[in-house]
């Protein structure tokens, strides 16, 4: 039986990029992260010589959904530069994403580690300047091929 039966906030989490300023030190405080999924494609089947007339489920490959990341903008280009990096080394600009989930003391309790990702997509901000008090948004969509997931 788990210690806790409170879930956990889905406010308090940090997503380190592994970026140039290395593990130790998560790159951006983003706002919103969405997309952490894993599907399992079922491939049906049936033997010839089975009695009963019904497939059988069998998995086969499995594959990691985008992941979406929404932060306001710094005056940092970390984004832009990992962009930048996809486009003139290809898969050497593949990165191990960790977004770690935290409870209200700010200890760890649940990550998401993203293996062989690459940004695919950047979308700046809208600028207006009628607003006012809106904060100046960006969002980053990574491509990721495997996804763990474990408690702290």
């Amino acid at each position: 039986m788990p210690d806790r039966i409170t879930p956990y906030g889905a406010f308090n989490f940090l997503v380190n990029l592994n970026g140039p300023i290395g593990e130790t030190q998560p790159l951006g405080g983003f706002s919103d992260v969405s997309g952490l999924s894993s599907e399992i494609t079922m491939a049906e089947y049936r033997n010839g010589n089975d009695r009963a007339n019904h497939v059988r489920k069998v998995p086969g490959i499995h594959k990691v959904g985008d992941v979406t990341c929404k932060r306001g903008i710094v005056n940092s280009s970390d984004l832009w530069a990992w962009i930048t990096a996809t486009r003139q080394t290809g898969i050497l600009a593949k990165r191990t994403i960790v977004i770690t989930l935290r409870d209200e003391a700010g200890n760890g309790v649940q990550k998401w580690t993203l293996g062989g990702v690459a940004p695919m997509k950047y979308t700046g901000p809208t600028l207006a300047a009628k607003g006012g008090g809106d904060v100046a948004m960006e969002e980053l969509v990574l491509s990721c091929e495997s996804m763990e997931v474990a408690p702290v």
